[in-house]
């Protein structure tokens, strides 16, 4: 979640924490974090006499990296292993994380002070980078109205369980993806690859990612099978921070989201049969 401070990125993210019975835990990115601080760290117990290794903060189901932009690329890449592997390799020994696994961090726009951006190989391992944006007028006078309610998130109380989700995660690998699916995300992903105005494009892990996005979203739409608006709806929040686009196109006022874009009007769309 990339937005301007103030604008909900925190209570939304524990909002979507405490809607589910499932362990969680926040991280304050700062910059003088270190990767100790979110992995955990062996020490020695003079009592017992032997080293025994006491879990970081990122051993829960949902783990908040606030501000995960302010601390620095060596703390920031302790989180590499973990997203990708759902494991924690600490002094040769490797630990499992609880299932379900997710990270959810939230960042200020690089431009800010204090920054850090992100190494390419951490951006591509986030599933959907978006935005909040500020609220209409109408929500924002409603909000105002609820000034005594100082802790939002907190209200939020457990509709699901752990064993939920994992049933749901199931529900989704079941829909179907047409082989001219999978050939229009391709194409998407290489378009991406073949562009003058794109340095680096999207990896195979953006491909995968996409479709594994577009069966969740068939799936909450009570569909056993993903049509191709359901990967144009995607291609952007999925896809546009797995980009890097050229100094030139930069300086021209391009954005990676504005290239998606005009990759996905570019790339036509295969017409499904009523059976698909």
């Amino acid at each position: 979640l990339e937005d301007n401070p103030g604008t909900g990125k925190t209570q939304l993210a524990r909002g979507l924490a405490n809607s589910i019975a499932i362990s969680f835990k926040r991280i304050q990115f700062t910059p003088d974090l270190l990767p100790s601080d979110v992995v955990g760290v062996t020490f020695y117990d003079q009592k017992k006499g032997e080293f025994e290794y006491r879990e970081g903060p990122i051993f829960a189901s949902i783990v908040l990296a606030d501000e995960i932009n302010r601390a620095s690329p060596k703390t920031q890449s302790a989180l590499l292993e973990v997203m990708e592997e759902q494991k924690v390799t600490v002094d040769g020994v490797t630990h499992e994380v609880p299932q379900p696994f997710m990270v959810i961090a939230t960042q200020n726009p690089i431009e800010q002070l204090g920054t850090y951006k992100l190494p390419e190989a951490q951006m591509d391992r986030f599933l959907i980078k978006t935005t909040i944006g500020y609220p209409s007028h109408d929500v924002s006078v409603n909000i105002l109205k609820q000034v005594n309610v100082t802790d939002r998130a907190a209200t939020v109380h457990p509709v699901l369980t752990s064993e939920d989700v994992l049933r749901m995660r199931n529900i989704s690998e079941t829909v179907h993806l047409d082989d001219a699916i999978l050939e229009y995300i391709v194409r998407l992903v290489e378009a991406t690859r073949h562009n003058e105005r794109i340095q680096v494009g999207s990896s195979m892990r953006g491909a995968l990612a996409l479709t594994r996005c577009a069966r969740v979203w068939a799936a909450s739409d009570n569909r056993g099978y993903v049509v191709p608006d359901d990967v144009k709806n995607l291609a952007v929040p999925v896809l546009a921070h797995r980009i890097t686009l050229t100094a030139e196109a930069t300086f021209a006022g391009n954005t990676p989201e504005q290239m998606i874009g005009q990759i996905l009007e570019d790339v036509p769309a295969p017409t499904l049969g009523a059976n698909a």
